[in-house]
């Protein structure tokens, strides 16, 4: 296995029960480049706001763990080239270059962090201050630069990580810039993103959409403004770069392993990539269930199933992967206020380009009864097509309790229902958790009706 994090540990372990299972010996060798395995990625913004104490707290698994598992997991060890043909791995650790054989090859490599060439000096090095969130090291980087003289932030990029890091920067006391290249959420509906940069500005953070930056400036290689093409001048004591990530294939393509337009390897329902390689986690592309394509789509979730089945079919297991709808999760909490967001399936947008007859409603609801405490709007719209009335996707942001009734949502979709099934389905109520009919349920039920 190259790659000892979500997919890479999970195809382990997997691995290790399969081969029990069949009565069968195996040594898994796992090649990992940072020192560091098993961990919370998605919990790094949250040590950074200080709610989590540690980054040993967002580790599930130690190496001490895995080895004494049965794995052979080894650290700080760089794999720079695969063999396919002779069935080799050639990795570095401890300045020595050594070489491994295989009979199966896992490659779980993960993603690498956007990082634009204005973020680099001329040698190469981030400039001082500047720094993407992706694994432990930026974590601890982070928690580091915060404890200094730091006042000011510019955030690159309005995604999840652009908003969650917002809200930790907040936390830790500094003034928020965030500059977006289009809008604030651009995977939600241009109507929800706004309700998005609404609670952001009224806790502080001086939003800046369609803006790109060209450059920075420094004193003594440190930060301390960023450009953008109007030429404006952001200061800044740290720029935290949001820009998403793209597949680590480097490997892989050297070694002739097909790629597809994200440039992620293009696995089947097992994993498999070419004979005798597999591949698993945020290095692939996956197939939507909505639309039968290939889509990057970079979480956790996933890398964790797709390195279990992966494991499992090792040894000759029936375990597949079944693609992805895209539900994601987060908030924003600022100012006083909490603001959850979510989303399944497709956008209105993605809806229209895959050729669907699109209707489209948002409802403005509450997450409980409203004569109950802590009772908040949300708003939840719903995309369906509008001649077979299958529901296509599910957008929501609110209060708290409003952001996890996406999971109903998500399994509506995955059960391939229509928008009268979603607003007819058995789902719970008591004054302290719903509506008696649920804010999800009212907001299919209109569209149906609306249809």
């Amino acid at each position: 296995m190259i790659g000892g994090d979500a997919a890479g540990m999970s195809a382990a372990h997997s691995a290790l029960r399969a081969a029990k299972a069949a009565g069968r010996e195996a040594r898994i060798v796992v090649l990992e480049t940072t020192g560091d395995t098993s961990y919370s990625a998605c919990g790094i913004p949250y040590w950074i706001a200080g709610e989590v104490a540690s980054g040993d707290d967002l580790v599930a698994r130690t190496a001490d763990e895995h080895r004494a598992a049965g794995i052979d997991l080894r650290l700080h060890a760089r794999a720079t080239a695969v063999d396919t043909t002779a069935r080799t791995v050639t990795y570095r650790q401890d300045e020595t270059t050594h070489t491994i054989e295989y009979d199966e090859l896992v490659l779980a490599t993960g993603a690498h962090p956007v990082v634009p060439a204005w973020a680099r000096t001329p040698a190469g090095a981030l400039v001082a201050g500047v720094h993407p969130v992706k694994n432990l090291d930026d974590g601890a980087l982070w928690t580091e630069l915060l404890a200094g003289p730091a006042r000011r932030a510019v955030i690159v990029g309005g995604g999840y990580i652009g908003i969650e890091m917002a809200e930790a920067l907040l936390h830790r006391g500094l003034s928020v810039t965030l500059l977006t290249r289009s809008r604030v959420m651009g995977s939600l509906d241009p109507d929800l993103g706004e309700l998005i940069e609404r609670a952001l500005v009224e806790a502080g953070v001086d939003v800046r959409t369609d803006t790109t930056v060209t450059r920075l400036t420094s004193v003594d290689g440190a930060v301390t403004s960023a450009v953008t093409t109007d030429g404006d001048e952001v200061e800044a004591d740290v720029v935290v770069l949001a820009l998403g990530v793209v597949p680590a294939t480097e490997l892989g393509e050297a070694a002739g392993v097909p790629v597809g337009i994200a440039r992620g390897y293009l696995p089947d329902d097992q994993g498999r990539v070419a004979p005798h390689v597999w591949a698993a986690g945020d290095c692939c592309e996956s197939q939507h269930r909505m639309t039968g394509e290939r889509d990057f789509v970079a979480l956790g979730t996933h890398a964790n199933k797709q390195g279990r089945v992966v494991g499992d079919a090792l040894f000759g297991g029936s375990r597949a992967f079944h693609g992805v709808l895209g539900t994601a999760i987060t908030r924003f909490a600022a100012g006083g206020r909490v603001t959850e967001i979510a989303r399944t399936g497709l956008s209105t947008r993605q809806a229209v380009d895959a050729g669907h007859d699109v209707a489209v409603l948002a409802t403005e609801s509450s997450t409980v009864s409203g004569y109950m405490p802590g009772a908040e709007t949300m708003v939840t719209k719903v995309i369906a097509d509008r001649r077979t009335r299958a529901l296509l996707g599910v957008q929501i942001v609110g209060g708290p309790g409003a952001g996890k009734r996406i999971d109903a949502a998500a399994a509506a979709l995955w059960g391939r229902m229509s928008v009268d099934d979603l607003a007819e389905m058995d789902l719970s109520y008591a004054p302290p958790f719903a509506t008696v009919w649920d804010a999800l349920q009212i907001a299919a039920r209109r569209l149906a009706e609306r249809i």
